[in-house]
């Protein structure tokens, strides 16, 4: 269907123009990159030049832009993504902003990360769940490091494809040799990331060069424009068949009814299969699966759903469902890689909160086996983690928990660790690989209230010795 024949289809059979929408491609799009490199002001005109900005939008931009206005024209773009007041004022992204909009091939969801180094938690969050990452780099700049930083950001949390958008080519005078010396330090630094493809496309966001319309004034540039390159690639999802349901919530609105609600991590189920209750091993079959929409006969990865099973066997929040033949390690000890959050550092002796899906647990990080420099790749040595470090520790918790490997599956093998003081996400971590534990015993040699104690005591009064109070 062209682009021509759309909005008639919507004038004139609304129900068949939505069903087309409802069945394009998804792609989740993360911008990142250094600070000031230009990635809201891509976004914004991205949705401009595609004509994705509604008339009220457009006149609460142009007044905003002369109120907020940081890049000496008539209209600031970056506005349509930096709401919040804080952003505006200072002219930089703190928060993630996720945009919506469509082209005639596919639908885009487009996260806004920040590239301040004191908002990479922020940035993490936002790689977590999309596909495809546009990494910014300012023209005049060249790599910096927090280029790299996102970009081993974006490699730790799987995301295969990456177009590197190198910006502000006007400001350079559309130099070629300024592009490609740009490409060539860009590759050397990321050959040794796990990026299965790599574009590069020269742009300049604030005049619109190659963002959607072709740039005349770099001709020499051959290759496909940013919109192209987003309509076209084909990003590769792990394929994973084994079932998994991360149980969020025992539903049971009366008597007659006890059900089982999650989303569908991976794998697909069906009315009569057999599935087995994680940690508990005990198995049963599916007799319905409920969603709002009504019951179905068979639920794929993705879907909300509520189970209910044949038998009453114990299942609780936290427990996972997966086939008897198709169980994920279950461990109490595993390896991970930890992206730090928080100012204060993460210590071998404290013990946090684990959050691995729904299911929580306490446990602390045994050893950190290296920190990682984001200039180099390089592996160093390392007895704590500060904020936006990246490490790879070994983590022992107090109870097992079920899991895959995170390059097997994002969601089965990703964890958070929670503050037990503050409650506060201090870390996300992705788990590589299980390790042989001893059991489930808490490693620590003190009590959960001689931790929490210890951990007070340290804070109010950082020059003493923690470790002397019993």
């Amino acid at each position: 269907m062209t682009e021509q024949t759309q909005p008639n289809l919507l004038a004139t059979d609304i129900e068949a123009y939505l069903k087309v929408h409802e069945n394009k491609d998804m792609l989740r799009i993360l911008t990142c990159g250094s600070v000031d490199d230009g990635k809201s002001t891509l976004i914004g005109r991205l949705l401009y030049d595609s004509k994705m900005i509604f008339e009220d939008q457009m006149a609460a931009i142009e007044k905003d832009s002369k109120r907020f206005n940081t890049t000496d024209n008539d209209f600031d773009l970056s506005l349509l993504v930096d709401g919040l007041q804080s952003e505006r004022e200072q002219g930089i992204t703190i928060d993630v902003a996720y945009r919506y909009f469509a082209t005639d091939q596919r639908k885009f969801i487009i996260a806004d990360t920040p590239g301040h180094e004191q908002y990479t938690r922020n940035m993490a969050t936002g790689a977590s769940t999309c596909d495809l990452a546009i990494i910014l780099i300012d023209a005049r700049h060249g790599v910096q490091v927090q280029t790299r930083r996102h970009s081993y950001i974006c490699s730790l949390l799987g995301i295969k494809n990456v177009v590197v958008a190198i910006n502000k080519m006007d400001a350079v005078g559309y130099e070629q040799s300024v592009y490609q010396n740009i490409k060539k330090d860009y590759r050397e630094f990321a050959q040794d990331l796990s990026f299965d493809d790599v574009r590069f496309v020269p742009i300049s966001a604030l005049r619109g060069d190659n963002v959607v319309n072709e740039s005349e004034a770099m001709s020499w540039y051959p290759g496909s424009t940013l919109m192209k390159l987003l309509n076209t690639v084909q990003v590769k999802h792990a394929k994973n068949d084994e079932f998994r349901l991360q149980v969020q919530y025992v539903n049971r609105p009366n008597l007659d009814f006890r059900g089982f609600s999650g989303t569908v991590a991976a794998g697909d189920i069906r009315v009569g299969d057999t599935v087995a209750s994680l940690p508990s091993g005990k198995e049963s079959k599916v007799k319905s699966i409920v969603t709002f929409d009504g019951d179905l006969e068979k639920a794929s990865a993705g879907m909300a759903i509520t189970l209910t099973l044949e038998d009453e066997i114990d299942v609780s929040r936290g427990d996972m469902l997966v086939r008897p033949h198709q169980k994920p390690h279950s461990a109490d000890n595993f390896e991970a890689d930890v992206v730090w959050m928080t100012e204060e550092a993460l210590h071998v002796d404290r013990e946090y909160e684990i959050k691995v899906g729904s299911k929580s647990v306490y446990g602390y990080a045994e050893v950190i086996n290296y920190k990682v420099d984001v200039n180099t790749l390089e592996q160093q040595e390392a007895s704590q983690l500060n904020l936006n470090e990246i490490g790879n520790c070994q983590f022992a918790l107090t109870a097992p928990v079920q899991f895959d490997a995170y390059d097997v599956n994002k969601h089965t093998g990703a964890f958070i660790v929670i503050d037990r003081l503050t409650n506060v996400t201090v870390g996300a971590g992705m788990i590589r690989k299980p390790l042989d534990g001893k059991g489930n015993k808490p490693k620590s040699e003190y009590s959960a209230f001689e931790v929490e104690f210890n951990a007070l005591v340290r804070k109010h009064f950082p020059h003493w010795d923690a470790k002397v109070i019993r």
